[in-house]
């Protein structure tokens, strides 16, 4: 079922694709529809409001019947929203944080998309916007566009304070990385059995005079941004990344760290709105690169890929290589040095405890490889295959633990608690200083 919600993580428009069982709750705020729960400087937090978070928070499940219980359920969910608010509004006086209708526009084009394929008709889908209590699909569109926006800013706000290092996380003691988990033990799915393995990933390699008619291209390609031409037009023309070709070389919001190749990256936040760069070498071809707007931790982006012809020679060569790799393995060589001379850089490197059935969904060639490979073992050589044969890459992987299915043990989840309760705890120390430095009442329940 749709429904208008707020994550308690942060404001954001949450989804929910499965349907109320029957007898679930229903939201009925009739009774309290204007009554205040609480203000944030000059913001009242209607009762509304907090029905919809409860909704969100119970997701399907029944409110508890214990009045104490539910009192304290409301409590917590009324400070998650105050919270979220003071956030917001310190984004908003911020002029360094800035929100563009276009990309709120972006993000609930993408909302909607991902929402609607969830349907086998569009009935079915106007039906559920009604239960979710919203007439009109406009009217879901400007409360979409309204909470998308707040999620940027809130978003905004943190990697800001994180890039000029006003906030810190708190490491928490062992007592309370343990009492959480004990206390949030439920909420850990059981673990499934899973895998970790390393890998060589051998793809083919253009020639020189294959690299050179490429930047020949992105060259001429240039020349005519320069003089004016509009960069989405000539991505949409020119581009060889089927992935932003249609989107005009879009790439959106990017920051460091999200595994863009590193010389792409380094000019993608070298340049200023507007700029467009030489042609920058990658693992993919070559890019020009073209920045439209700047924030303190990420940079949007269009580019144009010009890849290199790749041949079946270029691909035998590679297929020769890996076979190579394999043997001298099986015969003793190091797994490490070998990686380090012939894998794909834009490959992982290794891969640690993911789920077998994650494993299947994500990449069936890798299930059917590893499926009866023991721990320390390679296993046979396989192929990734590609749209283009010629572009298809060769794996050498060896499994380098197998985990049982079970219980999910503290162990198991010791350091991403650790983690999570790291950035909590800072964050909560900066959220009490706003809580300070701003009007905050809350009224009865």
């Amino acid at each position: 079922m749709l429904f208008k919600a707020m994550g308690s993580a942060g404001v954001a428009a949450v989804v929910m694709l499965t349907p109320a069982p029957a007898g679930a709750q229903t939201r009925d705020t009739t009774d309290a529809l204007d009554r205040i729960v609480a203000v944030v400087g000059t913001k009242a937090m209607l009762s509304t409001q907090l029905q919809e978070r409860l909704y969100t928070e119970l997701q399907g499940r029944e409110a508890p019947k214990d009045p104490k219980l539910l009192r304290q359920l409301l409590e917590t969910i009324r400070s998650s929203l105050v919270d979220d608010e003071l956030v917001v509004q310190e984004a908003q006086r911020d002029t360094m944080i800035k929100v563009t209708d276009e990309e709120v526009t972006q993000s609930v084009d993408e909302l909607y998309r991902n929402i609607r394929r969830k349907f086998n008709s569009e009935e079915q889908f106007r039906a559920d916007l009604q239960k979710a209590g919203f007439q009109t699909l406009e009217e879901w569109r400007s409360y979409s566009s309204d909470q998308q926006r707040r999620k940027f800013l809130s978003d905004r706000f943190w990697q800001r304070l994180n890039q000029s290092q006003k906030i810190k996380d708190l490491p928490p003691t062992d007592n309370e990385v343990r009492q959480y988990y004990d206390q949030n033990k439920s909420s850990f799915a059981p673990r499934s059995e899973g895998i970790s393995f390393r890998q060589v990933i051998v793809g083919p390699k253009a020639s020189d005079s294959a690299k050179i008619v490429a930047v020949r291209i992105a060259d001429s390609i240039l020349v005519e941004l320069r003089k004016g031409a509009d960069f989405a037009v000539a991505a949409k023309r020119f581009s060889m990344d089927p992935g932003t070709k249609e989107q005009g070389g879009s790439l959106n919001w990017i920051r460091r760290g999200q595994g863009y190749d590193p010389k792409f990256e380094e000019a993608a936040f070298s340049l200023r709105p507007g700029q467009i760069s030489d042609p920058v070498e990658s693992s993919f071809g070559f890019h020009l690169i073209q920045v439209e707007r700047v924030q303190p931790a990420e940079v949007s982006v269009r580019h144009i890929l010009i890849s290199p012809a790749i041949d079946s020679t270029n691909a035998d060569s590679a297929r020769r290589v890996s076979e190579a790799v394999y043997v001298a393995i099986k015969a003793g060589a190091s797994f490490d040095s070998l990686q380090r001379l012939y894998h794909d850089k834009i490959e992982e490197r290794e891969v640690n405890q993911l789920p077998l059935d994650q494993l299947a969904r994500q990449a069936p060639p890798y299930a059917e490889a590893l499926r009866d490979v023991k721990q320390d073992e390679l296993a046979p050589l396989f192929r990734l295959d590609s749209p283009d044969p010629n572009r298809a890459k060769f794996a050498v992987v060896q499994v380098t633990n197998r985990i049982p299915a079970g219980e999910t043990r503290f162990e198991d989840v010791r350091d991403q608690i650790r983690n999570r309760l790291a950035t909590i705890l800072g964050r909560r120390k900066h959220l009490d200083r706003l809580r300070h430095a701003t009007f905050v009442e809350f009224r009865p329940l």
